[in-house]
């Protein structure tokens, strides 16, 4: 049993895709900052904080809701990630990596969600 949200692998890589996307976007001119970078900064920190929140919560149902959330905002990332390449705000380098976190961190995420469902339903 996991007792630390920081002990969970998916919330470790929601960190590092979150303070990758900070790393990028804070070198931004403000024009892109404004439009794109607060949208793609937002999304990015939102997978980690809602799997926080998820997992402080109570009841299993509840945590999975915020699972969700979670997988919502990393669809979201991967828009604005697209988006910011298409845009020539983000190298093909940073693109890579962040697009191979994100696709890696969507079936751990899965995997985490039908875990939660299963402890349910043996309490």
């Amino acid at each position: 049993m996991v007792k630390n949200v920081e002990d969970l692998r998916v919330y470790q890589i929601a960190e590092e895709i979150a303070d990758k996307i900070w790393d990028i976007c804070d070198k931004w001119g403000v024009f892109a900052k404004k439009t794109v970078g607060e949208q793609f900064v937002t999304a990015g920190d939102s997978i980690g904080a809602n799997i926080a929140e998820g997992f402080g919560r109570y009841h299993y149902k509840e945590n999975i809701k915020f699972l969700y959330y979670s997988r919502g905002s990393l669809q979201e990332t991967i828009f604005w990630l697209k988006r910011s390449l298409k845009r020539g705000l983000i190298t093909d380098k940073d693109y890579k990596e962040v697009d191979t976190l994100c696709r890696n961190l969507y079936p751990q995420l899965n995997a985490y969600i039908k875990s939660i469902g299963r402890q349910g339903i043996s309490e």
